[in-house]
């Protein structure tokens, strides 16, 4: 598999249940299990998905960066 779609799907297979789980407590925490529930999570899961597939693009490379740059400076000082 090419390294750029593994990264597209390995964004998407984080990114998905990571929303849906957060838009599910958000609904859940603000409006119950009432009526129209469902609908309101499909709302709410929607605005956030693509808005945090976009961002993981952004996030993930410089999460990634500073990371390397804590762990060497990390292993400089033992």
């Amino acid at each position: 598999m090419k390294k750029h779609s593994f990264k597209l799907i390995n964004t998407l297979l984080v990114v998905f249940p990571m929303t849906f789980i957060m838009a599910f407590a958000g609904t859940i925490r603000n409006y119950g299990f009432g009526k129209d529930w469902f609908l309101l999570l499909l709302k709410s899961w929607s605005i956030m998905f693509p808005i945090a597939y976009g961002a993981a693009f952004i996030i993930i490379p410089n999460a990634r960066k500073l990371t390397e740059k804590l762990v060497s400076n990390s292993k400089k000082e033992k």
